[in-house]
């Protein structure tokens, strides 16, 4: 069936684009030009956590799951399946917004460190005598 391919298709690139929000920082430190991709998605990311938002992938899923004769399922992609992963006493609005921090916080860990180090590269040493 088609349509229960595009479904999982669109959750693997679900699961993707959450890992690249959290872990995409590491990958800007080796290749900092991917700063321009990596921020735009962190801040999606976050907002949507902190905010109680979804992302639009998960009714795309959704809409392929019931094309193909499956069921969907109500609420967003880390309420349906993180939880029984994860948090298998229930995802709350709470751990939601810990999550958003989470994220937030390891990204401004991993993008002051890029800054710090572009910041000491920018610095010449003085010259000496005769240089």
């Amino acid at each position: 069936m088609p349509h229960a391919l595009l479904a999982d298709l669109v959750l693997i690139v679900h699961l993707g684009f959450i890992l690249w929000v959290v872990l995409g920082g590491l990958a800007v430190l080796r290749r900092p030009w991917l700063a321009w991709l990596h921020l735009p998605c962190v801040t999606w990311g976050v907002a949507i956590e902190l905010f109680g938002g979804y992302c639009p992938l998960t009714p795309l899923e959704n809409h392929f799951r019931i094309l193909a004769g499956q069921s969907g399922y109500a609420g967003d992609f880390i309420q349906h399946y993180l939880p029984a992963l994860i948090y298998p006493a229930g995802l709350t609005q709470g751990i939601q917004i810990a999550l958003g921090l989470i994220a937030l916080a390891i990204n401004l860990a991993i993008y002051a460190r890029l800054l710090k180090r572009r910041a000491a590269a920018k610095v010449v040493p003085p010259r000496g005598p005769g240089g």
